[in-house]
């Protein structure tokens, strides 16, 4: 029977001090506005029946890194850290090497959306960082919008050997009017992408790009995705889809229990290898957890 896994989640400590993005004049974020670790998760996700869970950066430090490798000592449910390094600089490479040697880091994640360059990805890496992260056999966890799809698209055909996940199915512009050009960017950047097979995507993150009324119960919410949901279904098959909570952010929108709930009804038309899959079985292939911790 395969585990289920959550393939994004988050811990943080406020006193830690780096998490730029999260302050307390941020009026909308006021409700994440305090420290989340394992106590508060554990029992959601027992209730979910999640067994195992992957640790997410929300800072761009490597301190941050560090942190989350510890908590992940302590809390035995985590199989799996993506952490935080400047991939634009050479000194990177001495510090994937350090980071790899602890098996809970299983890749990286640079913040891409908070860049002011959207083409970032595709210009700023150094060589020999990539390289690195293709030499430890780590992964790479792509934070980005529609507007940074086209050049994630260039870094793809770059690096074919790199196994990359696009976090938050690239936060789709549920809000925005129709005519909104970033619903074509969505869809031929999406489109586009799951053409290379070492591409994954991460179902996770979603709620809190809809508006407040089109999640006001989980029908709603499963009705307001589902036309997304059923095109990355059709791009990249539930062999190349992660389930996450984006906890605790997710609670900015709806309780972790929610997600869960609207998961159920989005995922019900599936057969059960093809749900699980998406459950658990293509988060333990891609970050490489099939055997457990180890």
């Amino acid at each position: 029977m395969i585990e289920r896994i959550d393939g994004h989640c988050h811990y943080w400590t406020l006193q830690r001090g780096d998490y730029g993005w999260l302050t307390s004049d941020a009026a909308d974020l006021q409700p994440i506005y305090r420290d989340f670790g394992a106590a508060e998760m554990r029992p959601l996700a027992e209730a979910a029946g999640i067994a195992k869970r992957i640790l997410v950066q929300a800072a761009p430090t490597e301190a941050e890194t560090q942190f989350l490798l510890d908590q992940g000592r302590d809390d035995k449910a985590v199989a799996g850290v993506v952490g935080w390094v400047d991939l634009s600089s050479t000194d990177s490479v001495a510090t994937l090497d350090r980071f790899a040697a602890d098996p809970l880091f299983k890749g990286v994640r640079p913040m891409l959306q908070d860049l002011d360059d959207p083409d970032w990805i595709a210009t700023r890496p150094h060589l020999d960082a990539i390289a690195a992260l293709k030499r430890l056999g780590l992964r790479f966890d792509a934070l980005v919008m529609p507007q940074h799809l086209q050049a994630l698209g260039r870094f793809v055909e770059a690096h074919p050997e790199l196994p990359v996940v696009i976090d938050h199915a690239a936060k789709p512009a549920f809000a925005a009017s129709a005519d909104d050009p970033r619903h074509g960017m969505w869809r031929f950047g999406m489109a586009e992408l799951s053409g290379h097979t070492q591409v994954y995507c991460k179902l996770s993150g979603l709620l809190t790009e809809l508006p407040a009324e089109r999640r006001a119960t989980s029908k709603a919410a499963a009705e307001a995705l589902h036309p997304a949901i059923c095109s990355l279904l059709d791009w990249f098959g539930p062999d190349r889809l992660i389930w996450g909570s984006d906890w605790p952010v997710l609670t900015l929108a709806n309780p972790f229990a929610f997600w869960d709930e609207v998961t159920g009804r989005l995922l019900d038309g599936l057969g059960q290898r093809e749900r699980m899959a998406i459950l658990g079985g293509t988060a333990a292939r891609f970050y490489g957890i099939e055997g457990g911790r180890a």
